[in-house]
């Protein structure tokens, strides 16, 4: 029976590790982002008796996998196995072993048969045990850097216990890596949403359109992260789709602003998401937070936006701006649309390439949200972008370099203005060289500061 091994060093204490796995959102957050796995359901955490239950895509067949959890054994071990899945047997240990007071080693260490007995075997044995490498190397990595994090903003706080977090946006892109970060950190989280409230979670219904929210449900709230808009990408930027850009980030921020003044106690702070659309097109000029806003359709929203919080902040309470760049992740965002025409040999620059792209890993994206949630220091502008912006030819080369394809194929200016209009100039072909000034200066280490790097952790090569 095969058996696969994986051993890490952590320097973080193993109660710390352990406790970890067992919190909601761990699970989430050990799924690789180009593995086609979703959490279906969980009941209960790492203890006995407890079950996961995921669908995994395998070709075109979606299959449901529901592990239960035995053996286990408080601070140290815990076990799942499988009750209905892809494999004809999977029995996996996971073992934390402490290394005096402050490291220990996380091991996973798993027994599995492949359906299809020999023939499968022959079949599938090469590409299991490849995958079940690279993705644990990928789970360590995070468990590893999101143990960290934790105990860093606690030692930040002076030890403080857990806090309430509401989260606007918590389904999108970034909100649904922020989410599982915080709560398997131990923090409670609210999301704020749009649909009918889910009896038993923690949820807040809201209507920005019609100006409504449930305050009585916010008491106790003790930071917020607004995440929510439509997307700029959605389509080609006709007046109609501009002005719902501009209204669902005017209305929902000014909505969420008054509602956390009006509270008793306020929330300590408020990070509010804006882009680096800001600064518009400037071409080779390096910009920080202090650079003056630019023109254009995307430079005006993100104005709009940021002013829709001044109500909070005449509460006295901390506001952050988080000025993202281009959030790098294959399980969506701009790299997911990317994917497809560059694996297929079919990637290119884009108009000259000479255009700046400030990028940033979701890693990151969500690490630096983090950073400044629990950096009293920190308020107004904030840059998320990678430390080393690329153009758009370096990107290109990279990305084609590491998937070991070519990339040739070009699409001019004239193309992309052709087919997508005002939004061509202001996304695709806009160059905005960024620095994440004030994150540098507050200590912020990223996890993913080289895109090469950072490609190869996030695509699993």
């Amino acid at each position: 029976m095969p058996v696969f091994v994986h051993r890490t060093h952590i320097d973080a204490p193993a109660d710390e590790v352990f406790a970890w796995h067992g919190r909601p959102g761990a699970l989430e957050r050990l799924i690789a982002p180009w593995e086609r796995i979703r959490l279906l359901s969980r009941t209960g955490g790492i203890e006995n008796g407890a079950r996961a239950i995921l669908e995994l895509r395998v070709g075109p067949r979606r299959m449901r996998w529901i592990a239960e959890h035995r053996d286990y054994e408080e601070g140290r071990r815990f076990r799942d196995v499988q009750i209905e899945g892809p494999f004809a047997r999977w029995d996996h240990l996971h073992r934390v072993e402490p290394e005096g007071t402050s490291a220990c080693t996380l091991e996973d260490r798993i027994e599995y048969e492949l359906p299809g007995g020999a023939l499968g075997e022959v079949i599938g044995a090469r590409f299991v045990r490849r995958n079940l490498e690279r993705t644990f190397a990928y789970r360590h990595r995070i468990i590893a850097l999101d143990v960290r994090a934790h105990l860093s903003a606690r030692g930040a706080r002076g030890d403080a216990p857990p806090v309430t977090v509401l989260v606007s946006g918590a389904h999108g892109f970034i909100g649904s890596a922020l989410v599982p970060f915080l709560t398997a950190g131990g923090h409670r989280v609210i999301r704020l949403v749009r649909r009918p409230v889910q009896s038993g979670g923690d949820e807040v219904h809201w209507d920005p359109e019609a100006g409504t929210i449930d305050k009585a449900s916010l008491a106790g709230v003790d930071a917020a992260v607004h995440l929510a808009g439509e997307s700029i990408a959605s389509g080609r930027w006709t007046e109609d789709l501009k002005q719902r850009i501009l209204r669902s980030r005017e209305k929902g921020t000014r909505l969420l602003s008054e509602t956390l003044a009006r509270l008793e106690p306020r929330p300590r702070v408020l990070l509010s998401a804006s882009a680096i659309g800001y600064y518009g097109n400037r071409g080779d000029e390096e910009l920080r937070e202090e650079s003056p806003f630019g023109d254009g359709f995307l430079a005006g929203v993100c104005r709009e936006w940021e002013a829709g919080t001044a109500t909070a902040e005449e509460a006295g309470i901390r506001v952050a701006h988080l000025r993202f760049g281009v959030v790098l992740n294959p399980a969506g965002g701009a790299l997911r649309r990317m994917l497809p025409p560059f694996r297929a040999g079919c990637g290119g620059k884009l108009g000259s390439g000479t255009q700046y792209m400030s990028w940033v890993a979701r890693e990151d994206a969500i690490g630096a949200a983090h950073h400044v949630l629990v950096n009293r220091e920190l308020e107004g502008p904030v840059n998320v972008v990678a430390p080393e912006p690329v153009t758009n030819a370096e990107f290109t080369r990279t990305l084609a370099k590491l998937l070991r394809r070519p990339a040739f194929l070009g699409v001019p200016a004239a193309a992309l203005r052709l087919a997508l209009g005002e939004m061509a100039d202001e996304t695709l072909l806009a160059s905005a060289r960024v620095a994440p000034a004030r994150l540098g200066r507050t200590g912020y280490a990223f996890r993913e500061p080289v895109l090469e790097q950072a490609l190869a952790h996030m695509l699993g090569l």
